[in-house]
């Protein structure tokens, strides 16, 4: 069905191509220079503003190729972010395979192992609706060689063809298949990492959280999380308030994105957005690990408000409840979970929304014991590793945390 929603989107595109795109794109550049904000600080600012026009123009042509009745809304958006395949690499041995139904890449060095390599299983970000193995495939390449491991990256099928919460199931099925055959992959049972970038993030948690009941399974050694989403309790956390309107992803499209991925109908955003489908006794219950409060006051200084109380609306919590489970928000995990994680990785970004969510879980898992190494890219921006790998159109700050998360494997 993928490879049908694909070549609707091409055809399309060709048939749209000689006068809507140009006239598309020059208005994504209008819309990202009036309703952008680009903060003193930031990577490379103007080449941001150009990919964020890119991306803007993606999702308009997208809604009128679907007005069109040519093709679904999301598929020109996967193509555009699938990116350019890199040139084979003739360090690495790659292998794709199917586990049960669940597409993987497994990538290992070439050269001969002098002992039994670290694991890394890889969940990629794209709020669950888009993102693959292919957009991420420099990402895992670099991992693999730099760390002299074997890197699975695991091609989760999409919703909202394939609905919530098989994302997290098909990232559980990858990873039980790994570690039931790491030693296939000369992999030491005792060094397998669990990691991704944003939802990805998200997932690698949630594994996380639940291999922890999988006592016939080896424990997993440490979990990486790259600018990780990790709740739906308060959309008015400082870095969502300061980050509300900083590409490439808004405040607004975070909750957009959210309703895309659970399909939902999207006439309760702005209730959302408000917090009002939090009821009264969870904002009480769980304000001890989710609040401004809690965030370090230099990361309140860039223009951040107390955000005053909404009223809950009963009939938004029903319409959106499954954003406050803890397989989409695991930072309401229990304490009793929490301290038995193990040891973690969290990069942050300062221009992010969801920064607050990596600093809160920081906090959550170190007052439980759990050992936590940091990285604040402080010039950097949500989805900035999309772009990882691609010469000239990459960023530093992308390159500094891909050698930070190198540097912390490496040390396990």
């Amino acid at each position: 069905m993928a490879s049908v929603y694909t070549t609707l989107a091409i055809i399309g595109m060709i048939f749209v191509s000689p006068v809507l795109i140009p006239a598309v794109f020059f208005g994504a550049v209008c819309y990202d220079f009036f309703y952008s904000d680009i903060p003193p600080g930031i990577d490379q600012p103007l080449k941001l503003r150009l990919f964020h026009s890119v991306l803007i123009a993606t999702l308009v042509l997208g809604k009128i190729l679907e007005k069109l009745r040519i093709c679904n809304d999301l598929s020109i958006l996967r193509i555009v972010l699938d990116g350019i395949p890199p040139w084979r690499d003739s360090k690495l041995l790659t292998k794709d395979l199917k586990v049960d139904e669940v597409p993987v890449r497994i990538y290992q060095p070439k050269w001969p192992p002098t002992s039994k390599r670290r694991g890394v299983l890889y969940f990629h970000g794209g709020a669950g609706t888009f993102g693959s193995i292919r957009a991420f495939d420099r990402v895992c390449r670099y991992i693999a060689k730099k760390c002299n491991s074997v890197v699975m990256s695991v091609g989760y099928r999409l919703a909202p063809e394939h609905p919530y919460p098989g994302q997290y199931l098909d990232c559980l099925t990858a990873t039980l298949y790994f570690m039931r055959n790491c030693e296939e992959y000369h992999v030491d049972p005792a060094l397998i990492i669990i990691g991704g970038d944003s939802c990805g993030a998200n997932f690698a948690t949630v594994i996380c959280q639940i291999l922890l009941n999988k006592r016939d399974l080896p424990k997993v050694r440490a979990q990486v999380l790259l600018y990780p989403g990790l709740q739906a309790l308060d959309f008015h956390l400082p870095s969502y308030q300061q980050n509300a309107s900083v590409p490439i992803l808004y405040r607004k499209l975070v909750i957009y994105f959210c309703f895309r991925y659970l399909n939902k109908e999207r006439t309760a955003m702005e209730d959302v957005l408000q917090n009002c489908h939090v009821p009264e006794s969870m904002k009480s219950k769980y304000k001890k690990w989710i609040s401004a409060d809690i965030i370090p006051n230099e990361f309140k200084i860039r223009g951040y408000v107390p955000h005053k109380s909404t009223p809950y609306k009963p009939e938004v919590h029903e319409a959106i409840k499954e954003i406050l489970a803890i397989t989409f928000s695991p930072l309401l995990a229990e304490d009793s979970v929490i301290h038995q994680l193990p040891e973690s990785y969290i990069a942050t970004c300062e221009f992010d929304v969801l920064r607050d969510d990596g600093l809160l879980y920081k906090k959550r898992l170190e007052d439980n014991g759990v050992r936590v190494t940091w990285y604040h890219a402080e010039s950097a921006f949500h989805g900035i590793l999309a772009f990882f790998g691609y010469g000239i159109f990459s960023f530093l700050s992308a390159e500094k945390i891909m050698d930070r998360t190198v540097d912390f494997i490496n040390s396990l």
